[in-house]
């Protein structure tokens, strides 16, 4: 499907560890863990995220990032693709289609 990208594993494993830790600093999202998880994965496909990085932050820039995607993001389609102004700290070096 035209950009849709297939996510690989690993990466699917981090947007879960990403949610877990989210929880676990209690950063204010109601029990959606799936609908973090998919807001998580539309942020990486937009922005190339350094999830590794995002991972292991700082509890700050962490939470700054993981606020920043569940604040901003429009989640009229799924990938969502409009985050307003924000771009993550976390953010990569774009990819193309």
């Amino acid at each position: 499907m035209k950009g849709n990208k297939k996510v690989d594993m690993t990466r699917r494993n981090l947007y879960h560890k990403i949610v877990e830790r989210a929880k676990e600093l209690n950063l204010g999202f109601s029990d959606d863990f799936i609908g973090a998880v998919m807001d998580i994965e539309s942020a990486d496909l937009v922005f190339n995220l350094d999830l590794e990085a995002f991972l292991n932050a700082d509890d700050f820039n962490f939470a700054h990032d993981f606020y920043g995607i569940r604040d901003n993001i429009l989640r009229n389609e799924y990938p969502a693709k409009d985050f307003g102004l924000f771009v993550p700290r976390f953010a990569g070096k774009y990819k193309g289609e």
